[in-house]
């Protein structure tokens, strides 16, 4: 079933839903991870053997094109990819290099639009730390 949603999806914005872009499209716009380039190549490739490394980059950037997916450097050299489009931070596990979502209303950021000789467009928040341990 969300395989039809899929190739709907990338129709209604203009992309040729081949059986590549539809491979890609269906991890990284449903996954809960903030995957990069070689674990969506990798996830994928599991499921779509003849896939290549370029295939995956080069729909990585075009779903990025389209507006149906964020590229994100939260790390220095370390680019990962976000299906959340709506507005949120993020925290990055110190420990694991998991990405987690924080809810845009978790923080309060004040002044930004009061910055002398800055047009900010956008902006989020990246914490970084260690996930605390659930208390039992």
């Amino acid at each position: 079933m969300r395989h039809d949603a899929v190739i709907a999806l990338l129709t209604r914005h203009g992309i040729q839903p081949s059986a590549q872009r539809v491979a890609v499209a269906d991890y990284v716009l449903f996954t809960d991870e903030h995957p990069s380039a070689d674990r969506v190549f990798a996830k994928v490739r599991k499921v779509l053997p003849v896939l290549s490394r370029a295939t995956v980059y080069n729909t990585l950037n075009l779903l990025v094109r389209k507006g149906l997916l964020r590229e994100l450097v939260l790390a220095e050299g370390k680019v990962v990819f976000d299906p959340k489009l709506e507005r949120h931070h993020h925290f990055v596990d110190e420990a694991t290099g998991r990405i987690f979502d924080v809810p845009w209303e978790a923080l309060e950021v004040r002044k930004v639009t009061d910055l002398e000789d800055f047009e900010v467009a956008e902006y989020q928040v990246v914490l970084r730390g260690r996930r605390a341990q659930r208390r039992k």
